[in-house]
């Protein structure tokens, strides 16, 4: 590995106005396919399998002239204080509305509510009218939402409180924003602090806006959601900027310690690429395995965010080594600009202390009570996990100053919590001996059920064999209650079957949500056995040792614990809520959990191999336990630091987005990166190697014959590399000058 990484990065060097033009013209046209590319549509929930889906495809089946995936929204009116809905003004000025808005672009119907039963509360201060349309909301244009917006405002001229709901006010995802532009603003800022150079601080930033320019475009191309896109931004920009960061730091070492900016490049490529390329594998690998979970949505989320790692570690393999070749020396340190090595690298060979070095001393001389202390310190963090509820947020988790929301509250105030979260039943009578009779009796046996306060009367399909009946919980969409509801229904279920022949499901976007959550806790565990063994096996083979991946999977446990104890503290309980903008506690999105959990282990394993490999190296080449763990940290621990604190910076500048998902994964995965990198790797890491010394590199003698040998210290390297010059210092002829 370590050879042919040095001498791809030799050639990326070399051919460096070749590497970056290629790179350029890839970003080019995958900025032009997005560029034309349509809308992206919107995440939908199809989980093949579950009583939810089956009966969305019993309703297309039976239902063609349906469109379930088509927009919709809701006016809300209430009437002034004192008044009704129904008095002859307000009446009229409700009609008037419903009537323009029926007769707009794109408009399937509208209804009037005072045509329509249930549509007018009881006490009569409010009402509601659906709007349905014959397209999704993505492909809504802006003059269609804004007749809605224009005619709520009329309402509000007639002295009516008008508010909106539903998916056609679904705003359109934007990319980029002020919040991503602070963490960018604060990464650089760290850079520069840690290099004390502009050239060496701009290139990680640089390759790292190549990475996901390329990467992002390419999902706008294939049509992706803008959350999945997000997401992939995000992730794609810290280890985009991590994993240049290494490499440019490694660069700066070998320079210092005399080989020339070719050999450097090279050397850095082989030795500090080879954890690169062994990290991006393991994000890879936690992202690709969301696919077990057997959500679709999840599933391209999960394919999206590797495929723009897999980029970042490929632009870190060779555009960054071009780069380098433009500013071979402008990224060294100014005394080392001038001819001298520069303090960073004589401090690293001389042995003087950094404060990594005093860090992990004092470590190793008390590493029983270090590490006590750190797995309390996480385990107190992970208590409010224990509290962990799964949901699918909708508009009463947002802003009280949106109009969806207001709406929300609304409904929910005139006709009953539970009026926001339907429960729609189909019933499949095809093999009943009397459907008609069928359908009453499902809908005798819902109105029956404890929890449910209306339903409406069977309205069939044209055949006759299929009937959809509306049930209205007594509690709210996101409620315990109802969810013990939808499981109460669906156990009667069987009891009509027998009875009647007829079959019921349940659907509707409660009832989906809950599906959703049963199927992420289902798949939890089978998820972490594959994601955690195949990063033990990567591990194994690339640390030659048992103890090394089994620590290190360990304290993924404790980190990714500790920060889904902090999202239940933010976002359930509302700790620090006003101060992060969370506007409305409740659970915990479903695919947050099983999504945060993959890329957690990527980074982590990330943090393991770049500080791991350098106390390894240290190890293999004579030093003892003790003396290898200070090493280490004299080599990586500010780099790994800094590193570590760019991806807090880009992760927390995404917590001012609005989308819920969005802003859950921006705090877990600052906080997870916070306790993965200061508290496991730097902290418990060196404790728990110092308490095993030559153990943690035990690997049974049978096994170490089948392990392969990976190379990814670059001991080969040491020894002159493959077709390296016979002088370190003297690197062969550059055929293509900057």
């Amino acid at each position: 590995m370590a050879a042919f990484l040095y001498r791809l990065g030799r050639f990326s060097f070399r051919r460096r106005r070749l590497v970056a033009l290629l790179w350029v013209v890839v970003l080019a046209a995958c900025a032009f396919a997005a560029a034309k590319a349509p809308a992206a549509p919107e995440d939908g929930f199809s989980m093949p399998g579950t009583e939810s889906q089956k009966a969305f495809d019993l309703l297309d089946q039976r239902f063609p002239g349906g469109n379930s995936t088509a927009a919709d929204a809701r006016i809300v009116f209430v009437a002034p204080e004192g008044q009704k809905v129904t008095a002859g003004p307000n009446k009229a000025a409700i009609e008037r509305i419903v009537a323009d808005v029926a007769g707009g672009d794109q408009v399937k119907g509208a209804l009037d509510p005072f045509k329509m039963a249930g549509a007018v509360s009881k006490d009569g201060t409010t009402a509601y009218s659906t709007v349905s349309y014959d397209a999704q909301s993505v492909d809504l244009t802006d003059a269609t939402t804004k007749a809605l917006e224009n005619a709520a405002e009329k309402g509000r001229d007639a002295g009516l409180t008008v508010e909106l709901g539903g998916s056609a006010l679904v705003p359109k995802g934007e990319l980029g924003g002020t919040t991503e532009l602070v963490g960018v603003a604060a990464a650089a800022v760290v850079l520069l602090i840690t290099f004390g150079s502009l050239a060496a601080a701009g290139l990680p930033l640089l390759t790292a806006i190549v990475g996901i320019g390329i990467g992002v475009a390419s999902i706008v191309a294939i049509g992706m959601s803008t959350t999945t896109t997000m997401l992939a931004l995000m992730l794609g920009l810290a280890v985009g900027i991590d994993y240049a960061l290494f490499i440019v730091s490694r660069y700066r070492t070998e320079r210092a310690e005399g080989h020339g900016a070719e050999e450097a490049v090279a050397r850095a490529v082989g030795t500090a690429g080879s954890a690169v390329v062994f990290a991006g594998l393991t994000v890879v690998i936690a992202l690709a395995g969301l696919s077990v979970v057997g959500i679709p949505v999840l599933t391209r989320m999960g394919l999206a965010a590797a495929s723009t790692v897999v980029i970042a570690v490929l632009v870190a393999m060779t555009l960054l080594p071009a780069l380098l070749g433009f500013f071979r020396d402008a990224v060294l340190p100014r005394t080392q600009r001038k001819g001298s090595k520069g303090r960073g690298g004589q401090r690293a060979r001389d042995g003087r202390p950094n404060l990594g070095t005093r860090w992990a001393r004092f470590v190793i001389r008390r590493p029983l009570a270090v590490l006590v202390l750190g797995i309390l310190g996480l385990g107190l963090i992970s208590v409010p996990t224990l509290d962990l509820q799964l949901g699918m947020p909708g508009d009463e988790s947002k802003s009280t100053s949106t109009t969806q929301r207001r709406a929300y509250d609304a409904l929910a105030d005139g006709f009953g919590p539970g009026f926001n979260g339907p429960l729609t039943v189909v019933v499949d009578a095809k093999t009943a001996e009397d459907p008609k009779a069928a359908a009453a009796r499902a809908a005798k046996q819902l109105t029956a059920t404890d929890g449910i306060v209306a339903t409406t009367p069977p309205a069939f399909n044209e055949a006759g064999d299929t009937a959809v009946i509306t049930a209205i919980p007594s509690t709210g969409p996101s409620s315990a209650d109802t969810t013990d509801l939808v499981h109460t229904i669906r156990d009667e279920a069987r009891g009509l079957k027998s009875e009647t022949g007829a079959m019921m499901l349940v659907t509707g976007a409660t009832a989906v949500n809950i599906d959703v959550s049963q199927k992420v806790n289902d798949a939890l565990l089978p998820y972490l056995a594959l994601v955690v063994g195949l990063a033990f096996l990567l591990l194994m083979v690339v640390f030659r040792s048992l103890l090394v991946p089994l620590k290190a999977a360990l304290g993924f446990l404790l980190s990714v614990a500790a920060a889904f104890g902090v999202i239940v503290a933010v976002f359930q309980w509302g700790w620090l809520a006003d101060t992060l903008g969370v506007e409305q506690t409740g659970p915990v999105m479903s695919m947050t959990p099983i999504f945060l959990i993959g890329v957690v282990f990527g980074l982590a394993m990330d943090y393991e191999v770049f500080l791991v490999t350098r106390m390894r190296e240290a190890y293999v080449h004579g030093e003892r336990p003790g003396e290898a763990i200070v090493t280490g940290f004299r080599h990586s621990a500010r780099v790994v630091g800094a590193a570590a604190v760019i991806m807090i910076a880009v992760f927390a500048g995404f917590i001012g987005m609005s989308e819920s998902m969005i802003k859950m994964m921006g705090v877990g995965l600052a906080v997870a990166v916070f306790f993965d990198a200061f508290v496991v790797r730097m902290t418990l890491v060196p404790a728990v190697l110092a308490l095993l010394g030559d153990r943690a590199w035990w690997l049974p003698k049978w096994l170490a014959k089948v392990v392969p040998q990976v190379d990814v210290e670059g001991e080969k390297l040491s020894h002159g590399g493959p077709s390296a010059p016979a002088s370190a210092a003297e690197p062969a002829p550059d055929p293509v000058r900057a």
